[in-house]
């Protein structure tokens, strides 16, 4: 039995307000080699929401990764990372910003705001496929997770 088969799935919470970012992203983690389960939500509300296990997510699993997107309608990413990690029970979940800005002071604040890591997603649909593979391949099989 390989250590593989006897963990459980990662859970991965996908904060992305594109339906066609979110789907790319859904089928990159699909083609995995470990097992995973990706949850998507579209704006920074539901993903406090998601997080918080309140109203329609009051029985959501608690992430092992955010892949966490920047411009979101109702609450931007910048105040989802923030308030995540401020909050005692969620800031040992790592986040990945995951956005198409390039600007350097999203950059400076969302490490600032203790971002595990920034990713500008690019444009290129292949390259696009390739980014999320390779956080996958980091986040997923070399990287140590919290435990809840």
């Amino acid at each position: 039995m390989t250590l593989q088969s006897r963990r459980r799935p990662i859970e991965i919470l996908l904060v992305e307000d594109n339906p066609g970012d979110a789907r790319l992203t859904r089928e990159a983690f699909a083609d995995a080699s470990v097992s995973n389960n990706l949850s998507v939500v579209g704006d920074g509300e539901q993903a406090m929401a998601f997080l918080r296990r309140e109203g329609d997510y009051a029985g959501a699993p608690r992430p092992d990764l955010i892949l966490l997107d920047l411009n979101l309608p109702r609450k931007s990413g910048r105040e989802v990372l923030e308030d995540v990690k401020t909050d005692p029970r969620l800031l040992s979940i790592p986040i990945v910003v995951m956005t198409t800005s390039e600007a350097e002071g999203d950059i400076v604040n969302s490490y600032y705001h203790h971002a595990n890591a920034y990713v500008t997603k690019p444009v290129d649909l292949d390259r696009f496929i390739d980014v999320v593979s390779k956080i996958e391949g980091f986040w997923l099989t070399v990287a140590k997770l919290p435990p809840e």
